[in-house]
């Protein structure tokens, strides 16, 4: 069963779906199964982009992640930290193109009073710690709450979540992490900010060109812009807990589900 406002996704009607130009997709637990990145979801995004349609990751992941997924993957970019950041090979060949929410000094200071959250989080909170990938993030704080750690319960996450908004910060819970930074920038900022800065596409201007699954809550104020959200069958875990909901939900879970959409739109595309 779906959610109060999630439909099955063979009900995204098919002239929608051959609008669909580029996908904005998650990573955890939306291309990924189990932890690990699986043939159907990677060789639904060399699909897509053989198709000329452009596959964007926007993700909680961190920075040094972003780095190889831009130079590795068949990806027109990727928006990474929940928005702090974005990273893009260079058409030319020439590396990595970077952009970021906030300047240098901005990030040295913000990273400092995260280092020191951190701790006051371990503290408090005893079976709670950092990410096991924090060591190369520029922007956020990860904290683990089922990932590489026994997983935490629900009190537990929401001390983690109620400690950091004590401490100014901006909270978003994934499926698999506590993100936690300070500014207001989101997924959803930092895409606009790439899709204009490094494609020259206006998002705001053709939104039904462009289809965004995910599978979490911090993936709400996506799920919410765009008309085409699409969640994974996973997302049906948090079903009234989200505060936008996908307008449709895949059969599967993770990669397979987002084998399952990508199928859907080359279908739609060769039907057009």
């Amino acid at each position: 069963m779906t959610g109060p406002t999630m439909r099955p996704l063979s009900q995204f009607p098919p002239q929608a779906l051959a609008r669909v130009r580029c996908v904005l997709t998650d990573i955890d637990d939306t291309l990924t199964s189990g932890g690990l990145l699986r043939p159907s979801a990677f060789e639904a995004i060399h699909r897509l982009a053989q198709s000329g349609i452009q596959v964007v990751p926007v993700t909680g992941r961190p920075a040094g992640w972003c780095d190889l997924i831009a130079r590795q993957w068949p990806v027109a970019g990727v928006v990474g930290e929940n928005g702090a950041l974005w990273f893009r090979h260079d058409p030319s060949g020439r590396g990595i193109v970077r952009g970021y929410w906030f300047d240098a000094e901005r990030r040295r200071v913000d990273r400092a009073r995260l280092d020191a959250l951190a701790r006051r989080i371990a503290q408090e909170i005893p079976g709670a710690r950092p990410a096991s990938d924090q060591a190369f993030r520029e922007s956020d704080l990860a904290i683990d709450w089922c990932e590489d750690v026994a997983r935490l319960g629900r009190a537990e996450v929401e001390r983690v979540v109620a400690l950091a908004e004590e401490a100014g910060a901006t909270v978003r819970v994934s499926s698999i992490h506590v993100n936690i930074w300070f500014g207001q920038f989101s997924k959803l900022a930092m895409t606009e900010r790439f899709l204009a800065e490094a494609i020259g596409v206006d998002m705001r201007a053709h939104p039904e060109t462009f289809v965004f699954v995910g599978d979490s809550p911090n993936d709400s104020s996506m799920f919410g812009f765009f008309q085409n959200s699409v969640g994974v069958a996973n997302v049906l875990a948090f079903a009234g807990r989200i505060e936008a909901e996908p307008a449709y939900v895949t059969p599967s879970t993770g990669g397979d589900g987002f084998a399952e959409l990508a199928e859907a739109l080359l279908a739609a595309r060769r039907r057009a």
